[in-house]
Parts: structure tokens; C-alpha cells; sequence
């Protein structure tokens, strides 16, 4: 039997992400979210989720710290997938740090629609 994936979406921006969520239940996975990061660090220390969606630029705690932070917090942190979401131009110098954390994969927001990220969630989950 295959077990429901859980899917933790760290976002500041609402309406992005309650579309993120909203399509990663119709896809029948378990969304969780989190509206900076501060939240979602405690949110994924908490629940463990077999995937995180991030957001960079976010009030209280930015990804990056947020990111740093769970990498830091033992084995899963570690080793958990974790999809960039931003708007940072990749020769930004905050996504040359994001590349140094070991995201799975990132995704520049102008670029994508909610399917795209839907599909690379789908496909990181397969590995």
C-alpha cells in the first residue's frame, strides 16, 4: 500500500500558496503550510514531511536561514528534498548560496505555472 506524501509549502505570499496547496491535495497528497520561515522550520522539524516547497525572500526568517537552519537540525534535515521557489536571477549572489545548501532543484517563479511545480514535486518524490 502506498503511503500518502506530505508536502510542506513555505510561502509568504497567500494566493501562491494556497494554489500550491490546494493542487497538491486534488494530486492526493498532504499539504502543509507555512507563511515564513520561521513557521515552516518549526512546521518540518514537527511533521517531517517528505518534501519541502521554498520560498527565499520571506519576513521573520528568509528560506535561506530557514534552509541553513533545518541542514543543521540532524539526519532528515539533511538529506530531506527541499524545491526552491524564487525570483532570484541564478547569478544572484543569494542563489549561489542557495546552490551551496543542496536544494534538489529550484524554480524561478516568472517561469513556471502550478502544474510545472506539481510535475517536479511528482517527479523528486519517484527517486
Amino acid at each position: 500500500m502506498q503511503t500518502t506524501k506530505t508536502i510542506l509549502v513555505i510561502e509568504d505570499h497567500a494566493p501562491v500558496r494556497m494554489a500550491l496547496v490546494e493542487k497538491l491535495r486534488h494530486e492526493g497528497m498532504k499539504a502543509l503550510e507555512a507563511k515564513d520561515g520561521e513557521e515552516g522550520l518549526v512546521i518540518a522539524l514537527q511533521e517531517k514531511p517528505d518534501l519541502i516547497l521554498l520560498d527565499i525572500i520571506m519576513p521573520r526568517m528568509s528560506g535561506m536561514t530557514m534552509l541553513d537552519e533545518l541542514r543543521k537540525s540532524g539526519d532528515w534535515g539533511k538529506s530531506v528534498p527541499v524545491i526552491i521557489l524564487t525570483n532570484l536571477n541564478p547569478d544572484d549572489k543569494i542563489m549561489r548560496e542557495v546552490v551551496e545548501t543542496e536544494p534538489v532543484f529550484y524554480l524561478v517563479k516568472a517561469d513556471w505555472k502550478i502544474e510545472d511545480v506539481i510535475s517536479k514535486v511528482k517527479e523528486v518524490l519517484e527517486k
